[in-house]
C-alpha cells in the first residue's frame, strides 16, 4: 500500500513542478522547449507501454502519432470539428489500427516483428500521398481560438502538453501495478517461462499495443497544433519521430514510468539548445546529438539512466546482507486428505510420438500419472525426457498420440492453456524474470487464479512461505543460489494452484544438503494434494523419492515400474544405470 501512495505522490509531484514551471518561465521559446519535454515524454511513455514494459520493440510507433495528427487536423478541414472532439475521433482510429497491426504482427516475435513495424508508417505516408494529403494547412479561427485549440498564450500550450502527460503517466502508472503489467514485465523477461505460469502472451501484448496507441494519437494531435501547423506525411510519419521517441526512452530507460521522463528532460533541452545556437553552422546538429547520446548509453549503461541509478542505490543498500543462506524446509507432520482418491489417473500419454528434421525424440510413448504420485522420468542423456514434458504442458505438438489430463484431451493447447487447466512446469535451468523481486516472480504465476493485485501477492507470500523463501520475497533473482532459484521456480509454479507438476531436473547443481531441502520441498507439494512428473538424474535421491519409474531410452519408454523392480531389470541397467549399478547395489537382475 506504501509502494502504490509513493507512485501517486511522486507523479503529482511531476506534475505539480511542471506547473510551476509553466508558470514561472517567461520567454516564448522557453515555453516551445518545454511544451517539447511534456509531449515527447509522454510519447516516450507511450512507446514504453509496448516496448518497455512488454519487450516488444516497435520500430514504426510513429504511425499512432500520424494518425492523431492527421485525424484531427482533417477534421476540422473537412468537418469543422474542433480538435477536442478530434482527438477522441483519433484515439478511437488509433486503438482500431493497432488491433489491425497486431493480429498479423504479433505473430513474429524479437527483431521481425521491430522490422515488420516499420512498413506501416510507410505505407501510411504512401497512402496520404495517394489521397493528395501531402500538406495540409490547419486553418485560422480567430474568433474561436481556445475551441479549436489555436492558444495565443503559449502557456496553454504548456498545460496542455503537460495534461496529456499527466494522464500518459496515470494509464502507464495503472498498467504497471496491474495483472496486466506484471504479465508484460514477465513477457519481456522471458516469454516461455510466462507462458508456462499461464500467461497469453498474445492476449497480454494485444492489449499493450492497443493502449500504447491512444496517448501516442493523442500527443501527434497536440504536436500538430502546438508545434507544426502544418501536417505532412514526412513530419509526423517520418523517421524523425520514432528516433526522437527512442532516444528519450533508451537514454532514460526502458520498462519503468521515469526513464522516458529522465530522457526527455534531459535530451530535448540539449538538442534545442544546439539547434538554436549552432544549427544553422551545423545543421543536423539535433541528429549528431541524439546518436553521440545512444552511443554513451549503450557504451556505459545499457538499460538506461534510471535502471543504472537504482542498480547502484540496491548495490549500496545490500552490501551489508549475508553473502550466504541456508534454506530450511520441513515437511508437514500430517498429509492433508488428498482430493481425489489415492491411485486415479490425472494424466493420461498414449502413444506419443515426436521428431525434428528426421531425428525421432519420442516413438510411441505411453504412461499414467496418477493423484498425488510422485512419478519419475529417467533415462540417458537424449533419451527425449525434455522433449516429453514440452509435449506434455503445450510447448511442443506431437506429430502421433494424444496427451488427456482430468479426461480431457489437452494435445495442441498452449502452455498458458495447460497452465490454467492445472498443469504446472519447472525448467532444466530456472527461468527467471530478473528485474522481478522474487515475490513479484511468484506472483506471476498466482495471477493465473487470481484477478486482483492483492489477493495474487498474498497467494504468492503463501507460496514462498510452503518452501521456506519468505524472507527472501524482496531480493532480485541475481542475489539467489542456485537452491534458492530452484525453490522459487517451485513457489511460482504452486502460486499457479496446479493438480499436477513437472520439475525438470530439480536436484540438479545442489549440494547434499541442497538436495535434502529439495526433497523436503517436493515432498510437501503432495502431501498438498500435488501430483509430481520429475525427472532426474540424481538416482540415489530420485530412488527415496519417487513412487513410480518410467524409463526412457532413445525415445521410446523402455521400462515402468516401481523403483526397486526398475533399477533391477536388466535392460535398464545396460542401457542407462550400467553394470557397475548393479555390483553396487547388489540387485538381482530381473
Amino acid at each position: 500500500m506504501a509502494s502504490r501512495v509513493r507512485g501517486w505522490v511522486a507523479i503529482a509531484t511531476v506534475v505539480a513542478v511542471g506547473l510551476v514551471l509553466a508558470l514561472v518561465v517567461q520567454e516564448r521559446y522557453h515555453h516551445r522547449v518545454l511544451t517539447l519535454v511534456f509531449l515527447w515524454a509522454a510519447m516516450g511513455l507511450a512507446w514504453n507501454i509496448i516496448s518497455g514494459y512488454a519487450g516488444q520493440i516497435s520500430f514504426g510507433h510513429q504511425v499512432f502519432f500520424g494518425i492523431g495528427a492527421y485525424v484531427t487536423v482533417l477534421l476540422v478541414v473537412k468537418a469543422g470539428l474542433t480538435p477536442w472532439i478530434g482527438m477522441v475521433v483519433a484515439v478511437g482510429v488509433a486503438v482500431l489500427a493497432a488491433a489491425l497491426i497486431g493480429i498479423p504482427t504479433f505473430r513474429l516475435a524479437g527483431i521481425y516483428f521491430g522490422l515488420a513495424t516499420l512498413a506501416y508508417p510507410l505505407i501510411f505516408r504512401i497512402v496520404m500521398d495517394w489521397l493528395g494529403y501531402q500538406e495540409v494547412a490547419i486553418p485560422m479561427m480567430r474568433e474561436q481560438p481556445g475551441w479549436f485549440m489555436q492558444f495565443n498564450e503559449p502557456r496553454s500550450f504548456d498545460l496542455l502538453a503537460l495534461g496529456v502527460l499527466a494522464a500518459t503517466l496515470a494509464l502507464s502508472r495503472v498498467i504497471e501495478t496491474s495483472r496486466l503489467g506484471y504479465r508484460l514485465r514477465a513477457i519481456r523477461e522471458n516469454e516461455q517461462a510466462a507462458e508456462a505460469m499461464g500467461v497469453d502472451s498474445f492476449r497480454s501484448k494485444m492489449a499493450a499495443y492497443m493502449l500504447s496507441a491512444a496517448p501516442a494519437a493523442v500527443v501527434g494531435a497536440v504536436y500538430i497544433h502546438a508545434i507544426l501547423f502544418i501536417v505532412t506525411p514526412e513530419a509526423v510519419f517520418g523517421l524523425l519521430v520514432i528516433s526522437q521517441t527512442l532516444v528519450v526512452s533508451l537514454v532514460g530507460g526502458t520498462g519503468t514510468l521515469w526513464g522516458p521522463l529522465i530522457g526527455a528532460a534531459l535530451m530535448v533541452p540539449v538538442s534545442e539548445i544546439l539547434d538554436t545556437t549552432v544549427g544553422d553552422r551545423l545543421p543536423g546538429i539535433q541528429g549528431v546529438v541524439y546518436g553521440a547520446a545512444l552511443m554513451l548509453i549503450m557504451l556505459g549503461a545499457p538499460e538506461g539512466l534510471y535502471w543504472r541509478v537504482r542498480q547502484a542505490i540496491r548495490f549500496r543498500t545490500d552490501r551489508g546482507a549475508e553473502a550466504t543462506r541456508a534454506a530450511i524446509v520441513a515437511p508437514p507432520a500430517e498429509e492433508p486428505v488428498p482430493s481425489a482418491p489415492i491411485g486415479a489417473v490425472l494424466l493420461e500419454v498414449r502413444g506419443v510420438s515426436k521428431s525434428f528434421i528426421g531425428l525421432q525424440a519420442l516413438t510411441d510413448v505411453s504412461f499414467d500419472a496418477r493423484e498425488r504420485e510422485i512419478l519419475g522420468v529417467i533415462g540417458p542423456n537424449g533419451a527425449g525426457k525434455t522433449t516429453l514434458f514440452n509435449v506434455l504442458n503445450g510447448f511442443l505438438v506431437p506429430e502421433h498420440g494424444e496427451v488427456r489430463f482430468l479426461g480431457h484431451p489437452v494435445t495442441g493447447l498452449t502452455p498458458s492453456a495447460h497452465c490454467r487447466r492445472g498443469i504446472g512446469r519447472t525448467f532444466q535451468v530456472p527461468r527467471t524474470f530478473p528485474h522481478l523481486t522474487v515475490l513479484e516472480n511468484v506472483m506471476v504465476g498466482a495471477f493465473v487464479r487470481a484477478g486482483a493485485v492483492r489477493v495474487a501477492r498474498g497467494m504468492a507470500r503463501s507460496s514462498l512461505a510452503q518452501v521456506g523463501l519468505a524472507d527472501r520475497a524482496d531480493a532480485l533473482p541475481a542475489g539467489l543460489t542456485t537452491l534458492d532459484l530452484r525453490l522459487m521456480e517451485l513457489a511460482r509454479c504452486l502460486a499457479t494452484a496446479p493438480r499436477l507438476v513437472l520439475l525438470d531436473e530439480p536436484l540438479a547443481g545442489l549440494s547434499g544438503d541442497g538436495i535434502a531441502v529439495m526433497i523436503a520441498a517436493i515432498r510437501s507439494v503432495r502431501a498438498l494434494g500435488v501430483t509430481v512428473v520429475i525427472i532426474e538424474h540424481t538416482m540415489q535421491a530420485l530412488l527415496r523419492l519417487a513412487d513410480r519409474l518410467v524409463v526412457l531410452d532413445q525415445g521410446r519408454r523402455l521400462a515402468e515400474g516401481a523403483p526397486g523392480q526398475v533399477t533391477g531389470d536388466r535392460a535398464v541397467i545396460e542401457a542407462y544405470l550400467g553394470k557397475r549399478w548393479l555390483a553396487r547395489t547388489g540387485a538381482p537382475a530381473c
